[in-house]
């Protein structure tokens, strides 16, 4: 009997579960008609702001989007949006549920080997708290907990957003990555890409010291199975994996080794990417070939600025006291730890970072101008400051730093990715028939970016959410679990 196609929007959106016993404490406004009156809509086309608009939400749906002035229908609740502003609700497009543990890390650094740690009570809070109505997780180091907690977020037994869960990373044979299973060879990518999509991984995603043949065979076994494939690059090429077939590039162009002097096939040199970025002048024919072919070729790539920015950027701003208020004793260690590395640099080193910063912001507005599908996700994997929920907010205003406009930067972070998951038609943005997810904040993100984090409530398949009675169950437990 022929197998049925795979139909992932299916999956990432199943018909919505009523909240249970532990997910109701956390709602703020059941669903049902609800009108949101005198609100600034911000639609996330990239479009401009609409002013005094009212959206009407039907159950799980958007009803209408219409001027304030209209006649509300009878039977509305109504919600008054005076001051604030709807976006969509964001589409996190790199963010995972585990956490990197840095055995005895000091000023000198830390042992080896890292660790991990699952964060699938706290990271789920923390997401849905900040906006994130759907995302992708990117990879899996405990992949049973992963499905298990989708399943259950899904059976509105757990809070938390839709989920794209990716399965185990596919990692080459000489990694001296330890919490990842080492390929043996393309065969075992093949086995591997069909057994975990058997028992339901959404999407797959290669890892930095992956050799070609291993990436090509995972990237045909997934395709072959209806599922998406991204990488994480090094040893392969950014040419040689789009010739691989891939879906996403991760890291915008951090990873790229394609101009590295002694690039050995299969092998990721010790500096990553950091001499072709370097050498990679925006404008120039190699920046222009690439993003050509990763247009031509319906490469996607995902930004993760606000993991590189406490290590590169010119001028970091300090998290705020939420967002220290939610770290575990020792991810605020790591943090403080990290901030006094900064201030203890060789000026020299500083240059040098923040010149790879500055090149990195440029290349990504390059690709976006020049129409390439760009994402955006935090990776909140480790550095004490690179937070679920926290950090795609912050994912989404380092692209106006980049040079993209706040309605730009807002596209990125949420019809964009909606549109690589092939799930624009439902979500990404405010629409009347599409999905009720959305975020209500206060302010103006379209001319102050930073008003995103103003989150007031969060409607998930039309149910309204408190962030605040969210992130009240998580102070001190990011880090912990």
């Amino acid at each position: 009997m022929a197998q049925e196609p795979f139909d992932l929007g299916a999956a990432l959106l199943p018909p919505p579960a009523a909240p249970g016993p532990r997910v109701q404490p956390f709602v703020k406004q059941p669903a049902g008609k609800i009108a949101i009156i005198h609100v600034r809509v911000i639609d996330g086309t990239g479009g401009p702001a609409q002013s005094d608009m009212t959206v009407l939400l039907d159950g799980g749906k958007i009803a209408a989007v219409q001027p304030a002035s209209s006649a509300l229908p009878a039977g509305y609740a109504t919600i008054d949006g005076t001051g604030h502003s709807l976006i969509p609700g964001i589409v996190g497009m790199h963010d995972h549920q585990f956490r990197m543990v840095l055995p005895n890390l000091s000023e000198e650094g830390y042992d080896q080997p890292k660790l991990t740690d699952e964060m699938i009570f706290s990271t789920p809070r923390l997401s849905l708290a900040a906006g994130v109505t759907t995302l992708r997780t990117t990879g899996a180091l405990e992949a049973y907990v992963d499905l298990n907690m989708k399943q259950a977020i899904d059976a509105g037994e757990l809070p938390g957003p839709h989920m794209d869960i990716t399965g185990p990373y596919l990692q080459g044979a000489h990694s001296q990555a330890f919490p990842m299973h080492h390929l043996s060879g393309p065969d075992e990518a093949r086995r591997l890409v069909d057994y975990w999509a058997g028992v339901g991984m959404t999407s797959f995603k290669a890892h930095k010291d992956i050799p070609l043949a291993d990436l090509k065979a995972g990237v045909e076994e997934a395709h072959k199975l209806g599922r998406k494939f991204a990488a994480h690059l090094c040893a392969v090429t950014y040419p040689d994996a789009i010739a691989a077939g891939i879906d996403s590039i991760e890291h915008g162009f951090w990873y790229n080794t394609q101009l590295q002097a002694d690039k050995v096939p299969d092998v990721c040199p010790r500096t990553n990417g950091e001499e072709t970025l370097l050498a990679m002048e925006p404008g120039g024919e190699d920046a222009k070939a690439l993003i050509k072919l990763l247009i031509d070729n319906r490469v996607a790539m995902t930004s993760t600025l606000a993991l590189f920015e406490l290590a590169y950027a010119p001028e970091y701003r300090l998290r705020t006291p939420r967002q220290v208020a939610v770290m575990s004793p020792e991810v605020r260690e790591e943090y403080l730890l990290q901030l006094y590395g900064r201030q203890i640099e060789d000026p020299a080193v500083t240059a040098h970072s923040n010149a790879m910063w500055q090149r990195e912001l440029a290349l990504e507005k390059e690709f976006f101008d020049a129409g390439g599908l760009l994402m955006a996700g935090p990776d909140p994997t480790g550095w004490g400051d690179v937070i679920a929920g926290f950090g795609d907010q912050r994912a989404i205003e380092l692209l106006v730093q980049a040079g993209l406009t706040p309605v730009q930067a807002i596209k990125v972070g949420t019809l964009n990715g909606a549109t690589y998951l092939g799930v624009d038609d439902r979500i990404g943005s405010i629409a009347a028939g599409k999905n009720a997810d959305l975020v209500l904040v206060s302010g103006d993100p379209s001319s102050r970016i930073e008003d995103i984090e103003n989150v007031v409530t969060v409607f998930k398949d039309g149910v309204g959410y408190d962030p605040e009675k969210l992130l009240a169950t998580v102070q001190g437990a990011y880090g912990r679990y």
